[in-house]
């Protein structure tokens, strides 16, 4: 590799065993969270131009998908973090070979993940959002807005796995960039498909698959031309087994955990579609600045997970520990401060997606109660993604099954009915959030305490 192609790789690769860290773990954060909230983006303008151009049911319909999305797709995305894990260790051990055969192994991962959730979610669509309750005036649309959503899923899966090759080596501004790009392009087909040809619920689907082949034909633009063991080579792609165990061994439990959180909220869903479609399209305009405020404390648990594991696999303990304190620190300032914002501009921030003032009142009360608390989801996060970058993701996926589904279905089944009401239902975030991350936390510092012991 000659000077210029070194510069060039040095300019989007990250030194993550040198140096300062606060600065380079905002580098990494920052792009990446903005990255996935362009993913949101995707299905707000989705929510928000069916919600202002169609009707309630319409968003409602769209809105109500959030959760059956999320529960299809989190142990693939879990999957994604493995690797991610697996790639940044072999970075940290200088291992050449063993990135050039994870980069590829991945490359089946994505075909096989995509294809799967294709098949899948056009066969499951109607069955489980009838399981859901989903009400007769939103069922039809919400069917074929999810049905049309999962053909793009092999584009998705493309996306996700590349951004985590990506990500392993520190380089969160080319994802971002992609989806800036995808972005743009969704916006308009949604205006257009919506407005102009009154396509509602099909049009904004439409414009997200088209704007998932975009981004993902550009990631793989991207790692075709990557130089070294990055590179993407078509005659390489196959199945290195001991990557692959290494990736699932990381990966399953944190999409194992992924999803169940996702099968907790979708019989949280359940229950608020009792409250019929304007609860459900309030819950749904709320649902999205939980979901920005939540992508800012995933960037931080990428950046735990990624130079932890970096660091560990150089063997750099006292740069673990201080990853894990400064990415802690910052998610806690930065999600609060959005969540203290949006819900002071609740008003505003409702209206971009309903002028109904029915929907307006769920909106209100899902944000005074969830959005207002969603810190205290950083305990487990950012505790949860030290312990995966420290090879441990069994653990915290196994006292999140207990913290959220568990606890979440028992207040759904138990305590809502005796106690009901749409306030009620919504405390069990908060209670849940404070349990799960106590146990995640105490489980981190034993853990650590054992593998940083010196020898």
């Amino acid at each position: 590799m000659n000077q210029q192609e070194q510069a060039k790789q040095g300019s989007v690769r990250m030194d993550m065993l040198h140096g300062s860290l606060l600065n380079k773990i905002l580098l990494f954060a920052l792009p990446l969270a903005a990255s996935s909230i362009l993913q949101q983006l995707f299905n707000s303008v989705d929510i928000a131009v069916v919600g202002k151009f169609a009707s309630s049911q319409a968003l409602a319909a769209v809105g109500s998908n959030s959760s059956v999305i999320s529960l299809m797709i989190n142990l693939f995305v879990g999957i994604s973090v493995g690797a991610s894990v697996v790639i940044a260790n072999y970075i940290g051990q200088r291992n050449e070979r063993g990135i050039k055969n994870a980069t590829h192994t991945v490359s089946v991962i994505t075909l096989a993940s995509g294809g799967l959730l294709l098949v899948v979610g056009l066969l499951i669509a109607r069955p489980i959002l009838e399981m859901m309750d989903t009400p007769d005036d939103v069922i039809e649309l919400a069917v074929l807005y999810l049905r049309i959503y999962f053909l793009g899923m092999p584009f998705f899966m493309i996306y996700n796995f590349g951004a985590a090759i990506l990500r392993s080596m520190g380089d969160t501004k080319r994802p971002l960039y992609c989806l800036v790009v995808a972005g743009v392009i969704n916006t308009a087909l949604n205006l257009f498909l919506v407005i102009v040809l009154k396509m509602s619920v099909a049009g904004v689907a439409i414009g997200t698959v088209i704007a998932n082949m975009v981004s993902a034909g550009m990631i793989v633009y991207i790692l075709r031309h990557e130089k070294g063991p990055f590179r993407l080579e078509y005659k390489e792609i196959g199945v290195s087994r001991i990557e692959l165990r290494k990736m699932l061994q990381i990966g399953i439990p944190a999409g194992i955990q992924g999803m169940v959180f996702s099968i907790a909220n979708v019989f949280i869903q359940a229950a608020i579609n009792l409250y019929g479609s304007d609860a459900i399209a309030g819950s749904a305009a709320a649902l999205n600045y939980e979901y920005y405020c939540y992508f800012v404390v995933s960037a931080f648990s990428q950046a735990a997970v990624t130079f932890i594991s970096q660091n560990y696999g150089a063997r750099q303990i006292e740069r673990c520990k201080k990853i894990f304190r400064q990415t802690m620190l910052l998610s806690v300032i930065a999600c609060g401060c959005l969540n203290l914002f949006f819900v002071w501009q609740r008003r505003f921030a409702i209206s971009i997606f309903t002028s109904s003032p029915d929907v307006y009142q769920f909106a209100a009360i899902r944000m005074e109660i969830v959005l207002l608390t969603q810190a205290l989801a950083c305990s487990y996060e950012i505790a949860g993604a030290a312990l995966r970058g420290l090879g441990y993701s069994m653990l915290p996926a196994i006292l999140t099954v207990f913290g959220t589904c568990v606890l979440r279905l028992f207040w759904v089944y138990v305590i809502c009915p005796m106690i009901p009401g749409f306030d009620n239902l919504m405390l069990i975030y908060p209670i849940s959030w404070i349990i799960t991350g106590a146990a995640v936390l105490i489980a981190y510092y034993i853990i650590q305490r054992k593998l940083f012991r010196p020898i």
